[in-house]
């Protein structure tokens, strides 16, 4: 049974999405939230195993609770359901390491978007699946002294993006594989992502 947690400032919006999942045979609704304080105390006190959270809400926005649940919780998996096909919502979704972005007109695929989610997925309506070449694509100045990395560390980022494993940095480099493990979680730390995969995708956007 999938557990699914439902966050939507419109106590309307929720009723209605939690109607929708909780017709599905293997779904069921955990709880159902209307704020951003919520959402994230309910993720950490009853581990969801997805949470359908809405973008734009009063008090803290769906990113702001998202990324305070991911530093938190660093497996939990939220799909976002929003109005608002905004570029720049949508980058932000990618950057946190937001499973899923899909609209509420597009609500007939919650369902299957919650299945997919639930495996560890990423899954995008079709309308964001459109915009997300531009957005990948959109390269912001890098300036690695933002971020107090070290040449060596930049040259670790790069390494990364290039899909070479710990061992093989560690030969390419003449480091240890302690050495470079420790360097790259020090480098997940210095840029705030959760992992290798958001790492690559860091280099991709923003130093290439």
């Amino acid at each position: 049974m999938i557990r699914v947690l439902i966050v939507d400032d419109d106590p309307l919006v929720s009723e209605s999405l939690g109607i929708i999942v909780g017709n599905e045979d293997d779904m069921e609704v955990i709880s159902s939230v209307n704020s951003g304080q919520d959402a994230v105390k309910k993720a950490l006190s009853e581990s969801p195993d997805v949470i359908v959270m809405d973008i734009r809400m009063d008090g803290m926005t769906g990113i702001e609770a998202a990324e305070q649940i991911l530093k938190m919780k660093s497996d939990a998996n939220i799909l976002f359901l929003t109005t608002f096909l905004d570029d720049e919502y949508i980058n932000n979704a990618l950057k946190i390491g937001a499973r899923g972005y899909i609209l509420k007109q597009e609500c007939s695929s919650l369902p299957a978007s919650i299945r997919a989610v639930a495996t560890g997925q990423s899954v995008f309506g079709g309308k964001i699946v459109e915009k997300l070449p531009d957005i990948l694509n959109r390269k912001e100045r890098f300036d690695p002294s933002q971020f107090g990395l070290t040449d060596k560390e930049v040259e670790m980022i790069k390494l990364v993006g290039d899909g070479l494993s710990n061992k093989e940095i560690a030969e390419k480099l003449f480091l240890s594989e302690g050495t470079v493990r420790n360097t790259v979680s020090t480098v997940l730390s210095k840029l705030d992502l959760r992992d290798r995969t958001q790492l690559a995708c860091f280099y991709y956007q923003r130093m290439i």
